[in-house]
């Protein structure tokens, strides 16, 4: 059709959905995995989480169960990389997006698929994601 812009690879154009459906995320597990038992990880993909009130440009926090670590002492801090997936102590997954700091002495669960961000950065509060892992240890 006529003033429509042209296809361009690698846009970040967001494929349209019906309001009530949750934007499905990939996962991969890691870097930190090992510090959560199997009891989150099975609650991090069985879940609807929702996106909360407390998200901004640089992280999306979610609502639902919360994840519990299985080891009481903190990491070491470290560099997130975009799509972390961090677990603070209260359990609330806190997804980042573009910009992220050092992960503070919290966990990484597991790394979002970089082409799954666009669709959460676009996502308001209320709404519902589900995480589907994947399998391999990096993105294809």
């Amino acid at each position: 059709p006529r003033g429509l812009p042209p296809d361009i690879p690698g846009l970040g154009l967001v494929p349209l959905r019906d309001a009530g459906d949750p934007v499905v995320v990939r996962l991969i597990l890691g870097p930190r995995s090992e510090w959560f038992g199997d009891d989150a990880v099975r609650d991090l993909v069985r879940a609807r989480w929702e996106v909360g009130t407390e998200s901004n440009r640089t992280a999306v926090r979610l609502e639902g169960p919360a994840l519990r670590w299985a080891r009481d002492v903190e990491p070491a801090s470290e560099p997130l990389v975009v799509g972390a997936l961090q677990v603070p102590r209260d359990g609330r997954p806190v997804l980042f997006l573009a910009d992220h700091p050092v992960t503070g002495g919290y966990p990484v669960i597991a790394c979002a698929h970089p082409a799954d961000l666009d669709a959460v950065g676009q996502a308001r509060p209320g709404t519902g994601i589900r995480f589907r892992m994947v399998g391999g240890s990096g993105w294809r």
